[in-house]
């Protein structure tokens, strides 16, 4: 769906915004991709929180995960491959008044962009960053990522993968100067669309791991989880994610996890039988970069209109009088 310039108009006080108004164009995710789901929920999120749409920008790098952006009314940078933290960081910097989130998947973050991800908890910028985990490389037909695991049998490794699998929890919750981390799946919405939420107001870096089905490469990985509800543990605390009667029914095995014990955050992520959903671990304290570096004053018209032309007249080629 293409953009007008009257979807940017200010709205009254009285008019809200639905949730078609954050929708873009029709996704194109397999039928049953873990994506819609998270999809759905940022943009519930989106909806309930009222967010102007020239407010909000998604930023991603490659992959089936980073056509989010196509998907949202909002603005979107679908950057290179593994770049869309350091591009997120510069929105960031630039225009602090704006919500950003980043949507990365498993290869792009963990692989080619590893290093941005480390050096993007540290300088702790206040963003929403979502790491589609579906353990393979989809868009590019089924390669093992650095979260497959050992023995995948992929385009490149037929035999099976030789490595373990890598743990983006347990690498995040080594990382320093670390802020907020959480746990989420896919197959669970309510809790899905919580530990969003929770993510979009800690004042932050705020890394989110969804775990999330591909059912065109890897149909059947995730499903033992999906049909025994036992072998999941919600993280549920006062200060974290809370459940309704009608969920704590089905998921019964619950951990009550303060989120600022970094120690037993590792704990869970490194030793449990179950897969922990739920906020592993936040510390509201930890200073923005953004904050650190300058202030939050916006950049008037005159002063961006005055910048560029700066620029501009260096390439500029003056006609001959």
């Amino acid at each position: 769906m293409a953009l007008r310039a009257v979807d940017f108009l200010p709205r009254s006080a009285e008019e809200a915004l639905a949730l078609e108004d954050y929708e873009g164009c029709a996704p194109r995710w397999c039928t049953g991709c873990g994506d819609l789901g998270i999809l759905t929920a940022v943009q519930r999120l989106l909806r309930d929180e009222q967010l102007p749409l020239e407010k909000v920008v998604f930023v991603s790098g490659i992959g089936c995960s980073s056509r989010f952006p196509h998907y949202m009314g909002t603005y979107g940078f679908h950057g290179l491959h593994g770049r869309a933290l350091p591009v997120a960081e510069g929105i960031k910097m630039r225009r602090p008044d704006l919500h950003v989130f980043v949507n990365t998947g498993d290869g792009d973050c963990c692989s080619i962009g590893a290093a941005h991800w480390l050096h993007a908890a540290r300088y702790n910028m206040d963003m929403t960053v979502m790491m589609h985990d579906n353990n393979i490389y989809g868009l590019t037909k089924k390669q093992a990522s650095p979260t497959s695991p050992q023995g995948t049998r992929s385009n490149t490794t037929p035999r099976g993968s030789d490595l373990a699998a890598f743990d983006p929890l347990i690498a995040t919750l080594g990382m320093s100067n670390l802020s907020f981390v959480a746990q989420a799946a896919d197959w669970i919405p309510e809790l899905l669309y919580k530990i969003i939420s929770l993510a979009f107001h800690h004042h932050g870096f705020s890394f989110i791991r969804i775990l999330q089905r591909c059912p065109e490469f890897l149909p059947d990985h995730f499903e033992p989880w999906v049909q025994d509800p036992d072998r999941m543990l919600i993280l549920t605390h006062e200060d974290g994610v809370q459940m309704s009667t009608a969920l704590s029914s089905v998921y019964r095995q619950t951990a009550d996890h303060d989120p600022m014990d970094l120690i037993q955050a590792r704990e869970l992520v490194g030793t449990s039988e179950r897969i922990p959903v739920g906020i592993l671990y936040r510390n509201p304290d930890v200073p923005c970069y953004e904050d650190l570096r300058r202030s939050r004053q916006l950049q008037t018209p005159a002063m961006v209109s005055a910048g560029l032309e700066e620029e501009l007249d260096k390439f500029t080629i003056w006609p001959m009088v």
